[in-house]
């Protein structure tokens, strides 16, 4: 028996997510792969073409991500398609300070790989079509929630009409502007970076050699990450009041700008593939839970790109619901919705705290934090305690994390 994709029901479920991209779609499979059934609402019709989240962006996935989506049986679908990234260098333009780590220092294979998303996208659907307890409700949109004694109801609206349907447990992975997360009357704070993200592909000079740059400016970071066939994955930021002309730039000027905000390390940059404009903000929610309900990935938090800590963050997000959810027997029980969200503070604030500190620090135009920088990049190459910690964190081992993103090394 495969996952059904209907339009329509009214039967009461144990779990109901809303939002079918990619933490979403994580947190089904990896529900049905633990016994529990689950009742996906997905806005898109189940192609890569049309799920919104399925993009151009090259995803930068940490090994515990990896080590996660293995375990919930989406990575075989997706590893032949993934770059291995075994070294990262992080600098800033014009300062004398660098970091570099280097995954065989910390004893690993790699540090993490990059992913297109939309070859992610495609494992998920791959492995979502063998779930066996899974009923999906695609293309389907949720019009409103009302709360019962034990759970909510929800009523979709399909192509085959209006259905409602009951459930102990109701999960809101809609995304930044999430519907439930408004629903449930959960407050949202938000900060504007006033600044816009370009992604595409470009083929540099050199060999990338396996290495992912962070490179930070005043204009904002920009990123190289290593992807197949000697290619790049381009991550340009550019203050907002720039991002139209930049947008309107023929490929000879935008890799010029790339050019000159990464610089030569690499040699020329040429072949840029299509760009993408992604206007930047954080958006975190007040609280994680409310009754027999919890919020999950962008609708939880919405981090600058910078690290590239956004789906690492709401896969842990996921696998430890899951992992909890899975052990008890009433899924939308307080005891379990608070131990969620005691478990996820830790990783969730450090993360938060890490992505806002750097953007606000690293692209700081400030000459007189120019050697604090440079000492602080120093300090990280050069002293072996605190390089540990922060490549651990940012392998995605932080605070206590779900059990399915743990090592499991000879």
């Amino acid at each position: 028996m495969r996952s059904r994709i209907i339009t329509g029901m009214n039967a009461p479920v144990s779990v109901l997510i809303v939002g079918g991209g990619l933490v979403g779609a994580s947190l089904a499979i990896a529900l049905d792969a633990a016994g529990v059934a689950a009742t996906l609402v997905e806005a898109a019709a189940p192609r890569t073409d049309a799920q919104p989240s399925y993009d151009e962006r090259n995803l930068a996935l940490a090994r515990a991500t990896v080590n996660g989506l293995a375990a919930i049986g989406v990575w075989p679908h997706a590893a032949a398609q993934a770059t291995a990234i075994r070294h990262i260098h992080v600098s800033r333009a014009g300062e004398f300070g660098s970091a570099r780590i280097a995954a065989a220092k910390h004893g690993v294979d790699a540090l993490g790989w990059t992913l297109p998303a939309r070859e992610l996208g495609a494992a998920l659907l791959h492995r979502l079509d063998a779930c066996t307890r899974l009923t999906r409700l695609a293309p389907a949109k949720l019009e409103s929630l009302e709360a019962q004694p034990h759970g909510w109801r929800a009523r979709i609206r399909t192509a085959d009409g209006e259905r409602t349907v009951d459930a102990a447990l109701l999960v809101g992975a809609d995304g930044t502007e999430s519907f439930v997360r408004a629903q449930l009357g959960i407050e949202a704070v938000r900060y504007d970076y006033a600044q816009t993200l370009f992604v595409a592909t470009v083929t540099p000079e050199r060999d990338h050699g396996h290495r992912a740059y962070e490179r930070f400016s005043d204009d904002g970071p920009v990123a190289l990450l290593p992807l197949a066939e000697r290619r790049c994955g381009l991550v340009l930021t550019v203050p907002a009041e720039q991002a139209d002309a930049v947008a309107a730039l023929d490929d000879a000027g935008f890799l010029a700008l790339a050019q000159q905000r990464f610089g030569w390390r690499l040699g020329r940059l040429s072949r840029p593939g299509k760009r993408h404009p992604y206007a930047i903000q954080r958006v975190a929610a007040q609280r994680l839970i409310g009754p027999r309900a919890v919020l999950v990935g962008n609708a939880a938090q919405t981090v600058h790109p910078i690290g590239a800590q956004g789906f690492n963050l709401g896969l842990r997000d996921a696998l430890t619901l899951a992992e909890l959810v899975a052990a008890a027997d009433d899924p939308g029980a307080p005891d379990v919705l608070e131990r969620y969200a005691a478990r996820r503070a830790p990783d969730r604030e450090g993360t938060m705290a890490m992505s806002h500190g750097l953007v606000r620090l690293a692209c700081l135009e400030q000459p007189a934090l120019a050697p604090l920088r440079s000492l602080a990049l120093l300090a990280h190459d050069r002293f072996g305690p605190l390089q540990d910690r922060l490549a651990r964190h940012g392998m995605g081992f932080r605070g206590e994390p779900p059990h399915a993103v743990l090592e499991r090394l000879p």
